[in-house]
């Protein structure tokens, strides 16, 4: 709740209105939405640790975010054997250095997440449902379940918000999830 109310605050000035008049829901998914007189616009938001990352997308983009503050992730690579597609944990496997390997899984873990909450569903579509393969310009969607459309027709940019913090942005446009 402090992270909506958080979020609340920040969306308030982006779109002049008082936090208190912003109508926020959130739909059957629990996805946040905000109605007229802004329909038509998309906003998304995640929390960690201290941290807030909040979006907000002009009329007819989909966007979602994903934020995770940086620690120890010991059983990265045990939850990507389970959660993530074989490629990306064998590029996990592959990667000897313990702490780059946590960043690794991070980075995957933000940009699935990203996708997936402007998708609508959020995690529970399934973060197997979908692939990523590193490059020179960072982690780009290869594969995905029709549901998503076309890997070609989402964007990703990773980020780093704040030290200590890592995240993604994603967005396709059109509003159908």
């Amino acid at each position: 709740m402090a992270a909506e109310t958080q979020a609340r605050g920040w969306l308030s000035t982006q779109l002049e209105a008082p936090p208190e008049t912003l109508p926020l829901h959130r739909d059957a998914w629990r996805r946040p939405q905000i109605a007229a007189p802004f329909q038509g616009r998309d906003i998304n938001w995640s929390h960690s640790g201290q941290g807030l990352l909040v979006a907000l997308a002009d009329s007819g983009v989909r966007v979602g975010v994903d934020l995770e503050w940086l620690r120890p992730r010991p059983r990265a690579l045990a939850l990507a054997q389970r959660y993530f597609t074989a490629a990306e944990h064998a590029w996990l496997a592959a990667i000897a250095d313990v702490r780059a390997r946590e960043l690794a899984f991070l980075r995957l873990w933000c940009a699935k997440e990203a996708v997936l909450k402007a998708h609508g569903r959020g995690l529970a579509f399934g973060l197997d449902r979908l692939s990523f393969e590193d490059g020179p310009a960072g982690l780009r969607l290869v594969a995905c379940h029709p549901d998503l459309g076309m890997p070609a027709h989402w964007s990703l940019r990773e980020i780093q918000p704040a030290p200590g913090y890592r995240g993604a942005l994603a967005w396709r446009w059109g509003r159908g999830a």
